[in-house]
């Protein structure tokens, strides 16, 4: 064979083996591009384990979803130092206000994409107590009484965790009048507290696997799966009458889709939530939602209860976290022996 053409056909194989090589290596990328990531918190595993089912069912044609759960704001710190998560379903406003003024992931009026904020459903805090209530345990006052151990989430890294201490400052705030009186009651609470897990499940397991404490105190939502996944009879669920308002903010982080190409597929997994379908699907697992012919429907499951918000309580949650959380703040505080 003459030089030329050896040298053309080696040319050409070279090329087609080339070719093959760098498809090989775009192939990956392609499938990684046909998931999404949803960082959510830590008690939600279930919650969307379901969802996703759900959502995968009617839309064949949609990427694979992939979950991550830890607490809200150890999920916000992953984040942040390089999780590559398209969407958040988050149990705290404040774990995604800092993915867009620290990261810069989506932008400050995030909560105005989607109705309600940018919550799709809700929760409020309440009490699972062992079986026959031996403690009596009835609103947040009797958390405090002599003899009684209770058990929640650390609120330095837990979004739950928050809501139990605001909602016990909630009840305070209602209860007595001077803020000596209000933070003499949430230190005597504090107290009381067996352990601290960094986040609501393994604040469960301390409760129910371990046994310890009198009362485990989460969401509303967590506290009925228990129940019902541990054991009717061996646990009785307690909705004090005052409780504080539970959100749930969604958002798609835009700096993350924008380079993946997911931002459609991301907005269309969280529009979906507020779909009849999802709203059901949301109640049926102790949520409450915002579709009217849903809480129409399952209100024979959601004790009445006044809820109060952050900003109630404590302004906003700015000045919440600032005041209250922060190190030094008022928690650290009142912790002191």
């Amino acid at each position: 064979m003459p030089y030329d053409a050896a040298f053309s056909h080696r040319s050409i194989f070279m090329k087609k083996a080339l070719l093959t090589a760098l498809l090989a290596l775009a192939l990956p990328a392609v499938a990684a591009d046909k998931e999404l990531l949803n960082a959510s918190y830590d008690i939600a595993r279930e919650l969307f384990a379901r969802y996703n089912a759900l959502y995968e069912k009617e839309h064949p044609d949609a990427p694979k979803i992939k979950q991550s759960h830890a607490g809200s704001s150890k999920q916000a710190t992953a984040i942040l130092q390089g999780l590559k998560a398209d969407v958040v379903t988050f149990n705290q406003v404040t774990d995604v206000e800092i993915l867009a003024s620290k990261g810069k992931l989506l932008p400050e009026n995030w909560r105005e994409r989607l109705p309600h904020n940018s919550s799709p459903y809700y929760s409020t805090t309440a009490f699972l107590v062992r079986k026959g209530n031996p403690k009596h345990i009835e609103n947040w006052g009797d958390l405090a009484k002599e003899g009684v151990s209770i058990v929640f989430p650390n609120p330095k890294t837990s979004g739950n965790g928050r809501y139990t201490y605001l909602g016990a400052l909630g009840y305070a705030q209602d209860t007595f009048k001077t803020e000596a009186e209000q933070h003499a009651f949430l230190k005597d609470f504090l107290a009381h507290v067996a352990v601290f897990d960094t986040g609501g499940r393994g604040a469960t397991t301390s409760f129910v696997e371990r046994k310890i404490g009198d009362v485990l105190i989460t969401f509303e939502s967590e506290v009925n799966g228990i129940r019902q996944e541990y054991g009717a009879d061996d646990y009785e669920v307690v909705v004090p009458k005052i409780s504080i308002l539970s959100e749930f903010p969604v958002a798609w982080l835009d700096k993350n889709t924008e380079a993946k190409g997911s931002t459609d597929a991301a907005k269309a997994y969280l529009q979906y939530l507020y779909s009849e379908p999802a709203q059901r699907l949301l109640a049926e697992n102790h949520y409450r939602v915002r579709d009217e012919k849903v809480q129409a429907e399952y209100k024979d499951r959601f004790p009445a209860v006044q809820l109060k918000t952050v900003e109630d309580i404590g302004g906003s949650w700015e000045q919440v976290m600032k005041e209250h959380f922060a190190n030094g703040g008022l928690l650290d505080q009142l912790q002191k022996r």
